[in-house]
């Protein structure tokens, strides 16, 4: 389906002053060239001028049949015929006939002027390009300038090359840059270099076709299109450095085709294969190598898109009525590119049957675009940025192209989300106010330019002799199609569909296409037209104003959406080239590739337009769009969220626009509540005033009362009047219930209206726990921001401060919910605590709850390091003194979680061992010193603290005193250094070196019973005979070492100094148990 709207593309136009009829017309790099009817001689005008006076004339070598420009080297290639033979050459330098030079170089290809044709300064040069078959069509990539020749039966493409006067003699040179003048404006989109260019071509590659004669062709880049009367063909030539063999790089697949019977045509079926399926098509592509592939390396081709129209004669159609024409391959650049980057970020192709257009995109994957239907037979279309231009015998009508939604897609690939938006590429097209000519013949388009072609020619006395002829031929091919049914038994007059077929106009098996018709001698009229496009800033606010109609009378219409659309698409593609414009400014490049004729505008009105302005109108556009969005269906009503973004505009901005009138019975649509739910859920830095945070409480009041909780969580909704919401929540809850998020929100609000006994009364509603979970299903109830990961965001609630002083346990318990529910993360946590003062207090119990709950290993380990710090920090600077109020004091309020609670609850802390209670001081410490000493040896006493990652901050703690000592003690046996240990042990508390031993000396190191510790205890009570202590050590030791030894080992144990009747007690009882075993 095509929309038609009435308005109007077209700004002015002017009549080209030319002496003879014109012919041919072709336009590009600024200026405009007329061939005259059956001449030799190329006219020149000046496009960017008014009136467009006459750059040069130039004479041809032969009759022109088809000439095209292109702007990468500002040449002209032409196919000429002469004395009955045809020619291909292409005409360099040609502006240097503006300035009466009639100097003209006359080469073939490879083949450079040398002597005094160079010395003499430059001049035009006129290139023979021999084939070795009739060139039938011809195409200028826009993007290389490089050329592409359509023979019979083969596609031949020469690579441009470009040399200067003091590189003449050495190799030839890819083009890098784009071709100058310096005797015409830089507006024209042509430089000169200060040494003259010489252009020449290169052989690079051949095609050979089966099947498929070409008619047009279409070069961009890597892509090759060629069409023929019924079917298109798109293949990419990639160059590769791996060697590969012709039949690995072409393709010579071969098909079987029957020879056609004499007396009829078989017709092929339609076909339409994309991508990889286009090699599926009866068309065989073959690469001839030329020599070249050493220096580029080889050609690999793949198939792209193949397109095939059958006439469909039952409903009488002919051949004519589906012969395919305007044949293009478009490429669109995008901003993102880099200035040396020649490679287009899209490329589409264009065709057109005389009834229907067909836009493809083939970068990114095969799509067909757009499908246009025309209201009458189109003679010629060319496809640009902006619009689609079509030409009918008596009209020039433009459509609207996708190529925008494309290219948005490709420059931005994460455009279609929450926060961009663009309308899709598959949107329908729509035609715009139609421009009455009479007899158009041709056109051509140059940037913001149109030129039409027309001439008015009078009914020839031809055309009573062509109807005689064709009615004749319809009658031979009824009879002799009759004849083949009677063959075969068939009787059409018996069958009314076969009746009905035969009398309908067949062709003969050669079809005969009918040529353009010639321009009468005599003339009876003709006209050459430069038609002016309007700005795409102007077409746009012709759109909005023509889509104030809609607005008036269906707000809601499809078709005010689709207008819009469209007007945003116009902006974009203005978008897309200012940007390319200021790359190329601020690279100090030579033009754009995205420029042209019969392609892309080589000076677009946009880059023209104030960018600022366009970037307002963008903005605008997207606030009309969200407006349509805002009041649509369910379906589209998510996209007023990315366009009310794009827009700029605030969220009272918004409110205002979508607020419903005095008496309407519309309430706020769904677009607009789904966008102001996400600007209120998302966390955003805009605070809203009072008056507006209360009219949102309203809205949802009425619209969707049960995303009130949330709608109040929300930090933009700080300054809402806390009475005010208190009754709208007091009224949810007397309809809804009662419910946890409910009643923790109307605490928030009796919490700022300083009701602390109501607030204590909600609060206690509900168990803690129950509470928690509440937390959870809304977090923002106790902290605010925390996207992106900056700390400096997160700020705690007035309810999370007053849970700090009131209920800090439900504080610790909601924050490791939140934590453990993937609602906040650690540092977040952290920076909470922070906020509230609470770094040594609330912090570490949230420290040593999430010990308890959490099992990431990598957490674990984190926490277990900062509260061993923490204790080690406490133990450091806390007085040791029981009753002291020092400077020093940091911790002014008992842990939630003393050590005993952590060790029952916490499988990180372990339970002290048995000789700690021998080191530990009994209550001649403060109980914040004590209660810190206690958790740091249940840290060590446990199986999850990694020893080596405490010791330097352990080397802060002196071992002079008893529990310093504890805990270097715990490190040593930690990290398995028994011997020494025990002698520490012996040195400085002899009366816990038993429990000491019969914790740590088992299993493996039982042994150390006899082979250290008895030989210890044997030299110091034979220093220190009085020692009671060691004695009864040594005692004990001798028990153990009975029990675990043989007699003979006992013996081998005893020192020679020792007395026997100590030690023969002991002999005895290890005697005694080595019998008994």
């Amino acid at each position: 389906m095509v929309h038609v709207y009435n308005c109007h593309p077209f700004s002015s136009q002017q009549i080209v002053q030319v002496e003879q009829e014109p012919g041919l017309i072709c336009c590009g790099g600024g200026a405009l060239f007329v061939v005259a009817t059956g001449g030799c001689k190329v006219e020149a005008y000046d496009l960017e001028k008014e009136g467009c006076p006459l750059i040069c004339r130039f004479a041809t070598m032969g009759t022109v049949k088809s000439i095209q420009h292109s702007r990468m080297g500002d040449y002209l290639v032409t196919i000429e015929e002469k004395n009955c033979a045809t020619y291909l050459r292409a005409y360099t330098n040609w502006r240097y006939q503006a300035e009466g030079k009639a100097r003209v170089g006359v080469r073939l290809l490879g083949h450079l002027l040398r002597g005094a044709s160079v010395r003499g300064g430059v001049q035009m040069e006129i290139i023979e390009i021999p084939l070795s078959e009739r060139p039938v069509a011809v195409a200028c990539c826009p993007v290389t300038g490089d050329l592409l020749v359509g023979c019979e039966n083969t596609l031949v493409l020469f690579t441009l090359r470009r040399q200067n006067q003091q590189s003449q003699n050495q190799s030839q040179q890819m083009v890098q840059s784009t071709w100058t003048n310096s005797q015409q404006r830089s507006s024209q989109g042509q430089i000169m270099d200060s040494n003259p260019n010489f252009l020449d071509f290169e052989r690079s590659v051949i095609l050979h076709l089966s099947q498929m004669n070409p008619k047009q062709v279409a070069l961009c880049g890597e892509y090759v299109a060629v069409q023929g009367e019924l079917e298109v063909l798109v293949v990419k030539l990639e160059t590769s450095s791996e060697p590969k063999t012709l039949e690995e790089s072409s393709d010579t697949k071969k098909t079987d085709h029957l020879e056609d019977p004499v007396d009829f045509q078989v017709l092929p079926i339609h076909q339409e294969l994309l991508g990889d399926r286009a090699k599926e098509c009866d068309i065989a592509v073959s690469v001839e190598k030329t020599g070249l592939e050493d220096s580029k390396g080889q050609y690999t081709l793949s198939y792209v898109l193949f397109r095939r129209f059958t006439p469909d004669f039952f409903q009488g159609c002919s051949v004519e009525e589906t012969q395919l024409h305007s044949l293009q391959l478009y490429p669109l650049f995008t901003g993102n590119q880099s200035v040396s980057l020649q490679e287009p970020s899209c490329v589409f192709c264009f065709f057109s049957l005389p009834s229907a257009g067909y836009l493809y995109s083939l970068k990114g994957g095969v799509e067909l675009l757009s499908a246009y239907q025309y209201p009458e037979k189109v003679l010629k279309a060319v496809l640009t940025d902006y619009l689609l231009h079509v030409i009918t015998k008596s009209a020039l009508q433009c459509f609207t192209v996708r190529c925008a939604a494309v290219a948005a897609r490709i420059e931005d690939p994460y455009i279609d989300s929450t926060m961009k938006a663009c309308p899709p590429c598959s949107m329908e097209v729509c035609a715009l106010r139609i421009q009455l000519f009479i007899g158009l013949r041709s056109m051509c388009v140059y940037g913001h330019h149109v030129i039409l072609l027309s001439a008015a020619d009078a009914e020839t006395t031809e055309e009573p002799e062509r109807t005689t002829q064709r009615r004749g031929l319809e009658l031979k091919e009824h009879t002799m199609l009759t004849g083949i049914f009677l063959a075969v038994g068939i009787d059409p007059a018996t069958t009314p569909a076969l009746e009905s077929l035969l009398s309908r106009p067949f062709v003969s098996r050669k079809w005969t296409i009918s040529s353009p018709k010639p321009a009468s001698t005599a003339g009876h009229g003709w006209n050459l037209y430069v038609v002016d496009t309007v700005s795409p800033l102007t077409l746009y606010q012709e759109m909005v104003e023509y889509s104030q109609r809609y607005a008036e009378t269906n707000p809601q219409a499809q078709s005010l959406r689709h207008l819009l659309s469209e007007a945003h698409l116009l902006l974009r593609t203005s978008l897309l080239q200012t940007s390319e414009q200021q790359r190329i400014t601020e690279g100090d490049s030579s033009l754009s590739p995205q420029a042209g004729t019969g392609g892309p505008a080589e000076e677009p009105a946009a880059v023209r337009t104030d960018c600022r302005e366009l970037e307002e109108a963008f903005k605008q556009n997207c606030a009309q769009l969200g407006d349509c969005f805002s009041r649509g269906s369910q379906r589209e009503c998510h996209l007023a969220l990315p366009y009310y973004r794009m827009s700029g505009l605030s969220v009272t901005e918004l409110m205002a626009r979508n607020r419903p009138l005095p008496g309407s019975p519309h309430a706020y649509g769904p677009g607009f509540l789904f966008y102001l739910k996400h600007y209120l859920f998302e966390e955003t830095e805009q605070i809203l005033s009072q008056e507006a945070a209360d009219e949102v409480i309203d809205i949802f009041s009425q619209s969707e009362p049960s995303q009130l909780v949330s709608v109040c969580a929300s930090p933009s909704l700080i300054n809402i009047s806390p009475a005010k919401t208190l009754q709208i929540l007091q009224h949810l809850e007397d309809t809804a219930g009662v419910s946890v998020p409910l009643t923790t929100t109307m605490a928030t609000m009796m919490l700022r209206l300083d009701d602390l006994p109501e607030y204590t009364r909600l609060m206690e509603r509900h168990a803690e726990m129950v509470l928690v979970y509440g937390f959870i299903e809304e977090p923002r109830m106790l902290l605010h921001g925390g996207d992106g990961g900056q700390h400096a965001h997160i700020r705690p609630t007035a309810l999370t401060r007053q849970l700090a002083k009131s209920q800090p346990g439900l504080l610790v318990a909601a924050v490791v919910a939140l934590h453990e529910n993937n609602k906040v993360q650690l540092e977040h946590a952290d920076h909470i605590f922070k906020e509230l003062d609470c770094e040594n207090c609330l912090q570490v119990d949230f420290w040593e709850a999430m010990l308890m709950a959490s099992s990431q290993e990598t957490i674990i380990q984190e926490l277990l390091f900062r509260v061993a710090s923490v204790y080690i920090d406490r133990l450091t600077n806390t007085p040791l003194e029981t009753h002291t109020n020092g400077p020093h004091t940091p911790v002014k309020r008992r842990p939630l979680k003393s050590a005993d609670d952590l060790i029952n609850s916490c499988s990180h802390y372990g339970a002290l061992y048995p000789w700690l209670i021998v080191l530990n001081p009994a209550h001649t410490t403060s109980s914040q010193h004590q209660e810190a000493l206690y958790k740091l040896q249940s840290l060590l006493c446990g199986p999850s603290l990694s020893v080596a990652s405490v010791m330097p901050l352990m080397e802060r703690l002196s071992d002079q005193t008893l529990w310093g000592f504890s805990l270097h003690l715990l490190c040593a046996t930690r990290r398995g250094q028994y011997d020494s240990s025990i002698e520490k042990m012996l040195d400085r508390c002899p009366q816990a070196i038993i429990a000491y031993a019969n914790h740590h000396l088992q299993d493996n190191h039982m042994v150390l019973w006899w082979q250290k510790l008895l030989p210890e205890l044997c030299n110091r009570t034979r220093v220190a005979a009085d020692n009671g202590i060691l004695l009864a050590a040594l005692k004990e030791t001798l028990v153990v070492v009975a029990m675990e030894t043989s007699p003979t080992e006992f013996l081998e144990l005893i020192p020679d100094d020792g007395a026997v009747s100590y030690f023969l007690p002991h002999l005895l009882t290890c005697s005694q148990r080595h019998l008994l075993a």
